[in-house]
């Protein structure tokens, strides 16, 4: 039996002169990932955030158990399934934690008759008009978008902190942008959309959807390929088929038609066509330092009272003033002399917009529209 047993006994005591086994650390981080990233609530309403925990391979970690926690719960409030609750108008950040490992979602709170407002052609360093446009989106509740060349004059990762940030970064957490040429003049975009992050959309693409208040609210990108078949052009009728809402609008930042120095541009059509088809109706654009607003039109620029959509060039967010070299057709009013933003308050069956100037200012512009 002693014969048998030593050959054991020999491994027994090479194991323990090993000393103890090592440890084999703790297990590998995971990535917490939500689901929408960012939501539109109106006050009363809630929604379910879905979380997930994806390790390093790639794989997605089963019966993760999330601690779910807001930075603002008198704005927005989440139970341990990530239900989110909206208390009173604003913003807060929805926290998903496992462990040490945790991400965050927007969650912007708006009233029954939801508010969006913004401008393009904003921030720079160089003067202070931005600053002055700011100030009234800090007494203006509701979702901010921006309608292109956020950051001048290059939209770097500088201007963005130093310029925007201290501006129009103010209500950042309730923003929804949208990029510009003068945003693209840092390659791809990049400090544009680190910046925004999740907000703006894939960087790969620059466009997407969201609903707010029973509205569909398309962000577009045309700093890419625009024409009919492209793949921008193909998600937005995908888009618009899967989001059928009784009001649709949309903003990018080549307008379609415009009165000032760059004036229409034709490239953006096919979008406004798959818009037309869907009956949307309000579009939204930058690019012209300008306010213009037009009457409803088809896309080749003729008016239609009846299915027509209504766009509003707004390049008014801080940067210099141009002029009106052709006035074009339908062009109903105009202003190269104040900056400010565009107030759209959105309803079941329709829409109230007004141009807000900033202090000192004293052009207006309001009316009602009706959804087709």
């Amino acid at each position: 039996m002693l014969t048998k047993t030593l050959p054991c006994l020999a491994l027994t005591l090479c194991a323990a002169c090993l000393g103890p086994t090592p440890d084999a650390g703790p297990p590998p981080k995971a990535r917490v990932a939500v689901t929408p990233a960012w939501v539109a609530l109106t006050q009363g309403d809630s929604t379910r955030l879905t979380a997930a925990a994806i390790d390093v391979l790639g794989d997605t970690i089963r019966d993760a158990a999330f601690a779910w926690s807001s930075a603002s719960p008198d704005i927005a409030d989440v139970d341990q399934r990530g239900v989110v609750r909206g208390r009173t108008t604003g913003a807060a950040l929805i926290t998903a934690a496992l462990g040490a490992n945790r991400t965050t979602a927007q969650v912007v709170v708006t009233t029954a008759s939801a508010v969006l407002v913004g401008a393009g052609d904003i921030a720079s360093c160089a003067y202070d008009d931005d600053e002055a446009t700011a100030k009234l989106l800090d007494s203006i509740p509701g979702v901010v978008f921006t309608a292109g060349d956020n950051a001048y004059s290059s939209g770097t990762p500088d201007q963005f902190t130093r310029c925007y940030g201290p501006t129009w970064g103010r209500p950042k957490a309730r923003t929804r942008p949208s990029p510009g040429n003068h945003d693209y003049q840092t390659p791809a975009a990049a400090a544009y959309y680190a910046y925004f992050g999740d907000a703006a959309g894939d960087p790969l693409l620059g466009y997407y959807s969201y609903d707010l208040s029973g509205w569909h609210i398309i962000s577009l990108n045309s700093n890419v390929l625009m024409v009919a078949g492209s793949p921008q052009e193909q998600w937005l009728r995908r888009d618009l088929s899967l989001h059928p809402a009784p009001c649709t609008l949309a903003y990018w930042h080549h307008p379609r038609f415009s009165s000032g120095e760059h004036g229409n541009s034709t490239a953006p059509q096919p979008l406004w066509q798959a818009l037309y088809d869907a009956n949307a109706d309000v579009v939204i654009s930058g690019h012209d330092h300008t306010y213009e607003r037009f009457g409803p039109q088809t896309p080749t620029g003729v008016l239609d009272t009846a299915r027509g959509i209504r766009e509003f060039v707004v390049g008014m967010g801080g940067a210099a003033f141009y002029q009106f070299p052709t006035i074009r057709a339908n062009s109903e009013v105009r202003n190269n002399t104040t900056h400010g933003v565009i107030k759209l308050t959105l309803r079941a069956d329709g829409y109230d917009w007004e141009f807000v100037p900033v202090a000192g200012g004293s052009f207006r512009d309001s009316g009602s529209g009706r959804c087709h």
